[in-house]
Order: structure tokens, then C-alpha cells, then sequence
């Protein structure tokens, strides 16, 4: 249990950017993967290829709900295990989580390969998109669950205390993307389907990183344990359901996004969104790394019992998040037109309505963070019903509704107000019923 003596000993603020800095280059680096495919994408295909690829987006949302669904879910409950001092069943915890991950990404891929043109007429592809968003995602119905392991693999490294390992793995696979992405696109010209067999090849590489933890000698998983639980299985579901629930809300997002702006603008406002689209996927995933780092922290001093620490982590991961989200905003603020850029996109119309939708869309990542804190909060302590509540809010009460609302006051400024607007009335919610609730002694 060396690799967990800090958590006990030193101070939660410690603990904190000990986590976090490695989590918060490691969700980057892994998000990178994401806007590289958007950027090769965009300058070796075109407007067509990358709107073709954010239609696709939906089902890589779902692969890394899976993925996300049982890492957290499992390093919640393996963290937990830990706090209390029973390794042998947080050991079995990860053998269940790993089993089960593969398990359901396989499954979710046989489906979807019998099914790609429906699957991606579903999604909102039309005549000039289609075959695009069809070459995407053969691959990732094809080839998903590696994305799905290193991600679980990658949790499990961080709750097992190597978060430095954790990012060097994503940083490597982010590395192995880009030049990927620069042969298959370019040099082969394979076009979207290059892009897609880059992605998922660079995460073999990354998995490979992350095995090198189970060699270690001060590590809890380097011996195995294979007892299989149904209760188990259970409460890691349940744990993890939160970070499934809240990637869907991501899917209903994009799909949301996708729809109302293709009916609003067509081809066109697809291709402005896939843009803005991309980019919220890099910066979306950098409250990602507070919660990776709160995670561990929080379930382990919930199954040690040490609620103070538990307030003091919430309250470091509050201000963290603001200042991230000014950052990016202001970031969004002033660079739209550098960052609209990136995408090599030919038409002017194009590229006015993504740096107009920038300076909107971004307000919410004001928001975002602070409701990713008490996401984590929730979850890690097993509270999944007020967890579950929050993410329904965020992602479909009001989100949705916002979506049919404002478009129809606002035009197309409606469309990219409905996220801020909605994280919002989410944040505002949580100071309202819950913040002295945790806080207070």
C-alpha cells in the first residue's frame, strides 16, 4: 500500500496538484487526438470530410462512455477497497473492470458494423456527408475497444497511484496520432478512414505504456486477483453510471448541435459546429483531469472516513475549475480567428459563423467546472441519485429544451447559447440546494 501512503499523510492540497497536473496533461495530450483528426481532416479533405466526422462523433462519445462508465466506476469502488485496507477485493475489482469494459465495447462494435448506414443517416448525415461519416465509423465500430481499454487501463493506473505514468501513456499515443494522421492522410490518402485507423492505432501504443505498471514492484496490481462478484459488478456499475451518463450527455450534445444547426444552415453550419465541436472536445476534456484527480482523492477519504478532507478537496477543486474556465474563455475570446484557422477551411461564411459561435459557445466553461466538482463529489462518495440528477439536468432538461427554444428567438446565436445557458441554470441550481450542504463542518 506504499504507492497510497501519501493520500494519507500529506496535505489534501498536495495530494491535489500531485494528481492533477499529471491528469490534466494526460486528458489534454489524449484530447489532442481528438483535434488532429479535426485539423488533418479539415486541410487534407475538406469542409465535407470534417463535417462527415463530427456527424461520427456521437458513437466516439459512446465508446468512451463505456470506457468511462467502468473506469470510474471500478477506480471509484478499487479507491474505496484501498481507504478501507482490502486490497484483495480492489484487485478484483480491476480484473471485472477490464473484462467487462472489452466486453461491452465488442459488443457495442458487432452491433454497429451490421448497421453503419443507418447508423450514420441517424446521426444527420445527408448525400455529401455520408460516406464520410460512413469511413469513420466502420473504424470505430471495428477497432473501438482499444480506445475503451487504454482509457480503463489508464484510470486504474492513476487510482493504483502512477499518475505520471497515466499521462506519459496519452502523451505518447497523442505523439503516435499526429504522425499517424500525416501518413495515413496525406502520404497514403486514405482521407477520414485514415484519420479513424490513426486514432485507434495510437491507442495500442498507449496501452502498451500502461502495462508497464503491472511490473512494477511497489504496486498493488501487480498480482492479480479473479474473483468474480455480481455485487461487485453491481456497485461498479452503479458508480460509474454518473460518468456514462454524463459522456451520453456529451452524445446528446453533438447530435442536438449536429441537427439544429443543419436545419438552420445545412452543410455549412455542420461544418462551422464541427469546428467549435472540436474544439470544446479539447477544452471539455481539461475538467476531466480535475476530476481525475479529485476521484482517487475523494473515495479514498470516503472509505477512510475523513470528511474534512473531503471538504477541503471540493473547495480546491472549486477554484481550480474556476480559473480554468476563465482561462479558456478568455482564450476563446481572443484567438477564435487563430484557432478557426487551424482547420484550413476555404469558405469565408464558414469560418465567420465558427468564430462567432467561439465567442458564445465558450461562456459556458465558465459553468462547466464547477459542475464537474460536484459531479465527482457525488459519485465518489456513492451518491449516484444526486449525481444522476444533476447530469439529467445539464444534459437533457434543460439543454434540450434550450435547443428547440432559442433558435427560434435568436437564430443561430440560440444554437450556440443553449450549452452556456444550460451549464448555467445547472451551477446556479447547485449553489442554491447543495453548496453549504458539503461544505459546512
Amino acid at each position: 500500500m506504499e504507492t497510497h501512503q501519501s493520500l494519507q499523510q500529506d496535505s489534501v492540497k498536495k495530494v491535489f496538484f500531485r494528481y492533477f497536473f499529471p491528469s490534466l496533461l494526460g486528458m489534454m495530450l489524449m484530447s489532442v487526438n481528438i483535434l488532429i483528426d479535426g485539423v488533418f481532416v479539415g486541410n487534407g479533405v475538406g469542409a465535407e470530410g470534417l463535417a462527415g466526422v463530427n456527424l461520427a462523433m456521437p458513437v466516439f462519445s459512446l465508446i468512451f462512455a463505456i470506457a468511462l462508465w467502468i473506469g470510474i466506476g471500478g477506480g471509484t469502488l478499487y479507491s474505496i477497497h484501498i481507504g478501507g485496507r482490502q486490497a484483495e477485493k480492489a484487485r478484483s475489482v480491476f480484473t471485472l473492470a477490464v473484462t467487462s469494459s472489452l466486453a461491452l465495447s465488442i459488443a457495442l462494435g458487432l452491433i454497429g458494423a451490421f448497421n453503419i448506414e443507418d447508423i450514420a443517416l441517424l446521426l444527420g448525415s445527408n448525400e455529401d456527408t455520408l460516406p464520410h461519416t460512413s469511413d469513420y465509423l466502420k473504424i470505430l465500430f471495428q477497432l473501438g475497444w482499444l480506445m475503451a481499454l487504454q482509457q480503463v487501463l489508464s484510470i486504474f493506473v492513476r487510482n493504483d497511484g502512477s499518475p505520471g505514468l497515466s499521462m506519459v501513456a496519452l502523451g505518447l499515443t497523442a505523439v503516435v496520432n499526429i504522425g499517424l494522421n500525416y501518413i495515413m492522410i496525406f502520404t497514403l490518402g486514405l482521407g477520414v478512414r485514415g484519420a479513424a485507423l490513426a486514432t485507434v492505432t495510437a491507442s495500442f501504443f498507449g496501452i502498451l505504456v500502461l502495462l508497464m505498471h503491472f511490473f512494477k514492484k511497489k504496486t498493488l496490481l501487480g498480482r492479480l486477483s479473479f474473483q468474480w462478484s455480481w455485487r461487485s459488478l453491481g456497485s461498479m456499475l452503479a458508480f460509474g453510471f454518473p460518468s456514462f451518463f454524463t459522456e451520453t450527455g456529451v452524445l446528446v450534445l453533438v447530435a442536438g448541435y449536429n441537427l439544429a444547426v443543419v436545419n438552420l444552415l445545412g452543410t455549412n453550419g455542420v461544418a462551422a459546429f464541427s469546428v467549435i465541436n472540436y474544439l470544446h472536445s479539447f477544452m471539455f476534456l481539461t475538467f476531466f483531469g480535475i476530476e481525475a484527480a479529485l476521484q482517487p482523492m475523494i473515495s479514498y477519504y470516503h472509505g477512510a472516513k475523513q470528511q474534512g478532507r473531503i471538504r477541503e478537496s471540493v473547495r480546491i477543486g472549486e477554484t481550480t475549475s474556476l480559473i480554468i474556465g476563465i482561462l479558456l474563455l478568455t482564450t476563446g475570446l481572443t484567438a477564435s480567428s487563430l484557432l478557426v484557422s487551424l482547420f484550413g477551411l476555404e469558405s469565408p461564411d464558414v469560418q465567420a459563423l465558427a468564430v462567432q459561435g467561439i465567442s458564445l459557445f465558450f461562456i459556458g466553461y465558465l459553468f462547466l467546472g464547477f459542475n464537474f466538482v460536484y459531479l465527482t463529489y457525488y459519485q465518489s462518495i456513492g451518491e449516484i441519485k444526486s449525481a444522476s440528477l444533476l447530469i439529467v439536468l445539464r444534459s437533457f432538461v434543460f439543454l434540450l429544451p434550450l435547443l428547440w427554444l432559442l433558435p427560434r428567438v435568436l437564430g443561430i446565436n440560440g444554437v450556440w447559447l443553449s450549452f452556456p445557458v444550460a451549464e448555467g441554470l445547472a451551477a446556479l441550481l447547485l449553489l442554491w440546494f447543495r453548496r453549504t450542504q458539503i461544505l459546512s463542518p
